[in-house]
């Protein structure tokens, strides 16, 4: 069982041993985006047999580890070269883990039907783990295609972006029913 449903303020917890626990499922998850960042091919000593990948849309889901390589890692090697991760903050608390971050790259290879153009791009990503013996079991993933393809010349809003509100080019819309305060 995971500590995932653990009260800090129970009578009994013990804040070193979570501390420990902690400390543990980060070195995991170091360990793991240490391997990816050095072109590791085999996952399998980061991955639970059990091993889930949820991303956004856009990304997929992978079930087990092989699944995350033919659908997930290679295809990102393949369009994107001279990757490095550069996460910025690292998350943990007991078995679970978080991180955000981006990737540096080269678009080397054909992305979303985008064929390569050469330009350096920056991936921002979050994941979350969940480690169970050990071994990362789930990780939940939301990275931000949309900004990737904007790099690359293709604008999946079509102009319609929030940013336009932020540039004051379009007024946001407020709700039109009384009473209602955003």
């Amino acid at each position: 069982m995971t500590d995932q449903t653990t009260r800090f303020d129970e009578p009994g917890f013990d804040a070193a041993a979570h501390a420990r626990k902690s400390a543990q499922s980060l070195a995991v998850v170091q360990a793991m985006e240490a391997a990816l960042g050095a072109g590791a091919n085999d996952m399998r000593p980061y991955f639970h047999e059990d091993f889930r990948w949820m991303g956004n849309y856009g990304c997929g889901t992978k079930e087990g580890v092989e699944a995350f390589r033919r659908n997930w890692q290679l295809p990102l090697r393949a369009a994107f070269s001279e990757r490095t991760y550069l996460t910025d903050r690292f998350l943990a608390d007991g078995d679970w883990v978080s991180c955000f971050g981006h990737i540096e790259a080269t678009h080397s290879g054909t992305f979303m039907g985008i064929a390569p153009t050469g330009r350096r791009v920056h991936v921002p990503y979050i994941d979350f783990w969940l480690i169970r013996d050990g071994k990362i079991a789930d990780n939940w993933v939301n990275v931000d295609f949309p900004s990737v393809l904007f790099q690359l010349g293709e604008d999946v809003f079509g102009g319609r972006g929030w940013e336009a509100f932020d540039r004051g080019e379009t007024a946001p819309p407020a709700p039109a029913q009384e009473g209602i305060h955003a």
